[in-house]
């Protein structure tokens, strides 16, 4: 497109650094934006140094200040529900200055608040969902989101693009796609463009642990109620118990669904395990790089079947064998991937996957860790991902 675009980008994650989650592709799309030349004007949650941030990646930001916002923040939940009121007056104030020719939120929090600026403003927006935000409520217990109220928000959380009649829809995978369309929304108009990781920070692991050493289980990540259920300790009860000198490493910080799975799963003779806290992104390699096996043990839901996970991608771009429950986002791309083994839904099948790959000889699986780490590079880094998604809303506008 030779046009340059004006183009409010609308989050509700802290734009940089990258929390987890969605917030990391939304550093690498603003970038591709400002690539081509477009001018970008950030609309989230006050962060820190923010004018070397604004300098850093060519954007103007327009910091949320009325509360604390982010992933560990205090009453994270109810903050959600009143964030796209006030993001879309931040939004339609700079309006009255700045035209705007596109509006892109990032997530279905942010989603409202473009899908009511549509109106308001009468400017094209397109949308991005890095995940089913609301489907993963239906893993938490009743007391916490009771399931007719968790199955009215996924339908309302589906229901955006066509509620607003939006331009165009980017998709973390055909799953999702699908779910969309189903709902009404038009098949063309939707851009399932997956969800990447950063290739530089996750490179082919050099050397692989002596297998003198006791094997390391490791799972990474924001450690959310959904990811470590009744499948994880299940699975860590059954490996403790076949092969007992195994440690299960963390990597990440101690949430309070982290500390209560640990809580639960030190009652399991043998377990072993290491959690040492918060580890940069840019550092979270070194620590798969010396594990044997890595997990995602998510439990069935609409949201883990529509995310196109990132651990399963940084685990295989490591040069990892890796377990994974069968979410369907994912098993597709992985059918065949000689790193990767999908269990059932079960606890103690996930178990038996994880001791199938402890016994494996290494020249079982070795020798095809360079192409399946070649490939997740060559398609999944963020840079073609968000390429493709650019390409995509530039051409909506066309």
């Amino acid at each position: 497109m030779s046009r340059k675009l004006t183009i409010a980008f609308l989050t509700h994650e802290p734009f940089y650094p990258p929390s987890g989650g969605g917030s990391a592709e939304a550093v690498f799309l603003v970038s591709e934006m400002v690539r081509r030349g477009h001018a970008v004007h950030v609309f989230g949650p006050k962060i820190p140094d923010a004018e070397m941030v604004e300098k850093k990646f060519g954007v103007k930001l327009h910091p949320f200040e009325k509360w604390e916002m982010g992933r560990y923040a205090k009453l994270r939940n109810f903050k959600y529900v009143a964030y796209p009121f006030f993001l879309g007056r931040l939004v339609a104030a700079a309006a009255r200055e700045i035209k705007f020719d596109l509006i892109f939120s990032q997530h279905a929090i942010s989603a409202v608040a473009a899908g009511k600026l549509k109106k308001k403003l009468g400017v094209p927006v397109v949308m991005n969902f890095p995940d089913l935000l609301t489907g993963f409520m239906e893993t938490w217990p009743s007391y916490l989101a009771p399931k007719p109220l968790v199955h009215a928000l996924v339908r309302y959380e589906i229901s955006l693009p066509v509620r607003y009649g939006v331009n165009g829809v980017c998709a973390i995978s055909d799953e999702f796609a699908d779910r969309l369309a189903a709902r009404g929304y038009a098949r063309e108009k939707i851009c399932p463009i997956y969800y990447g990781y950063d290739a530089a920070a996750f490179p082919l692991r050099e050397k692989i642990p002596s297998p003198e050493n006791p094997p390391v289980v490791v799972m990474h990540g924001s450690f959310d109620a959904h990811h470590l259920g009744q499948i994880a300790f299940d699975a860590v009860k059954t490996v403790a118990a076949k092969k007992p000198e195994t440690i299960f490493r963390f990597v990440g910080k101690r949430t309070a669904g982290l500390e209560k799975f640990l809580q639960r799963a030190r009652a399991i003779p043998n377990f072993k395990y290491e959690a040492d806290g918060f580890t940069p992104y840019a550092e979270v390699s070194k620590k798969l790089a010396g594990a044997t096996v890595g997990i995602v043990p998510y439990e069935e839901s609409a949201g883990t079947h529509c995310a196109f996970v990132a651990k399963i991608v940084e685990y295989v771009a490591t040069g990892l064998p890796t377990v994974c429950t069968p979410l369907k986002s994912v098993s597709g791309y992985f059918k065949n991937d000689p790193l990767v083994k999908f269990s059932k839904f079960d606890g103690e099948d996930f178990g038996n996957k994880i001791l199938e790959w402890l016994a494996a000889p290494v020249s079982s699986w070795q020798p095809f860790a360079k192409k399946s780490s070649a490939r997740v590079k060559a398609e999944l880094d963020w840079q073609p991902l968000c390429r493709k998604a650019v390409d995509f809303a530039e051409k909506i506008l066309e």
